[in-house]
């Protein structure tokens, strides 16, 4: 077949196949799912920023750090999703498809990272409790995050200079609701085996090292919990860890799925993909809540005294 040599200027999404009579509903669920992620993680960061002892500790400033993560994929990802839910054609612009892959790999690597920054301030907490103070300053804290940031951005520039280097020039259609490596690469007028190694690759080493990093972690978390004695001790010692543990295993088993296994186009991949995308976001500040008695104890302090709202 001939070429088209006209570059394109639009992509299509496709987005998440449905039955038509549950289109309503399916709006209405993703759009109930992002005001509760952008309002559950908007009420931890007031949370964490009003209550003096909480915003001190590194532990509270990562998770402050997660939910503008959170807040950011949800907005990034879940409004154009909704339009997979109302009539017409779901075009998105080249540009915005290369913001929307930009920010989705930016932000999901610093979250990558920052998973990985509190599995070994647990990890400091719990097995080096007398020099935690010392080992995890909020300075120490602030330069990790910053970190976090920083290689996170610079993956996210890597994979997108990758990915839009190659010519596109027809067919349009990105058989996925959002714009993502593997589904844009197959549009790719160009051989992509480079693109499919470095993609494997890059991903591979950062999930892979970040859960090798936290798996190590928690195993040594576990040993020093086994040590102690009462049982009070061991189950506050879990509580702490139980809402981390949670969140990582929702967030990378989904990741590893789509990414860390040869290419099928499994109509899974737009399943799991849900998941870092639209559900852990939505899930954080209720894992978090719940699970977090700290926290929990700073929000009704909170909501019992408006004053306190006021000096935010």
């Amino acid at each position: 077949t001939e070429r088209v040599n006209t570059l394109l200027t639009a992509f299509i999404l496709t987005g998440i196949p449905y039955p038509l009579r549950l289109r309503t509903l399916f709006f209405v669920f993703f759009l109930l799912i992002y005001i509760l992620t952008q309002l559950g993680n908007l009420l931890i960061l007031i949370t964490v920023w009003a209550d003096p002892r909480l915003h001190a500790r590194p532990m509270y400033i990562f998770l402050g750090v997660l939910s503008v993560i959170d807040m950011g994929i949800s907005s990034i990802i879940v409004p154009r999703l909704m339009m997979n839910f109302t009539l017409g054609v779901k075009s998105i612009p080249f540009g915005g498809c290369v913001a929307q892959l930009y920010f989705y790999h930016f932000l999901g690597s610093t979250q990558c990272f920052l998973y990985t920054l509190m599995a070994y301030d647990r990890y400091l907490a719990i097995c080096q409790p007398l020099h935690y103070p010392v080992l995890m300053t909020a300075k120490l804290s602030a330069l990790l995050v910053a970190g976090a940031w920083v290689a996170g951005s610079i993956h996210g520039a890597l994979q997108v200079t990758l990915t839009f280097r190659l010519p596109y020039c027809g067919p349009n259609q990105v058989d996925y609701f959002f714009c993502d490596i593997p589904a844009v690469l197959r549009l790719a007028c160009a051989d992509t085996t480079v693109n499919e190694l470095v993609t494997f690759v890059d991903i591979g080493v950062v999930v892979a090292s970040c859960f090798f990093l936290i798996l190590l972690s928690y195993i040594l978390i576990i040993q020093a919990i086994l040590r102690i004695h009462t049982a009070d001790g061991r189950r506050r010692a879990f509580s702490t860890c139980g809402a981390h543990v949670t969140v990582v295993t929702v967030y990378y088993v989904p990741c590893a799925f789509i990414y860390l296994r040869p290419e099928t186009n499994s109509p899974l991949d737009g399943a799991a993909a849900l998941f870092p995308t639209a559900i852990t976001p939505f899930l954080n500040p209720l894992i978090y809540t719940l699970r977090n008695q700290e926290v929990k104890l700073a929000l009704k302090t909170m909501l019992r005294s408006p004053r306190t709202m006021s000096e935010v």
